[in-house]
């Protein structure tokens, strides 16, 4: 099994997940590639994030969709369409975890395989 992050990047974000406040988000579109089966992932995760000295990646606040599953291999232009449901299915998980991205506010450059 290859997983890929074809997109990633962190975001200022608001989430309270186990009683812990986090502060910033990770969106990220991955490909799961096994077996000649293709998948296409968009996942979120908030952590707390206090300043650029003080955060802790945790991996509990995590909600994931697939938005693609089927026989065949990577595309590229499936994945620039993929991209545009990036924001879209990200807003959706959060909300999952009660949380809000703050898409206006990222921590980091983006990050394109």
């Amino acid at each position: 099994m290859k997983v890929v992050d074809i997109y990633s990047q962190y975001f200022n974000g608001s989430c309270t997940y186990n009683n812990i406040d986090r502060h910033a988000a990770i969106v990220a579109l991955e490909v799961v590639s096994d077996e000649g089966n293709i998948q296409y992932l968009v996942r979120v995760n908030f952590f707390p994030h206090n300043d650029e000295e003080d955060y802790l990646v945790t991996w509990d606040a995590l909600a994931e969709e697939t938005i693609y599953s089927a026989k065949g291999r990577r595309s590229k232009k499936k994945e620039q369409a993929f991209m545009e449901m990036v924001k879209p299915v990200a807003d959706k998980l959060a909300e999952q975890l009660n949380g809000t991205i703050d898409w206006d506010n990222p921590l980091r450059e983006a990050r394109y395989e």
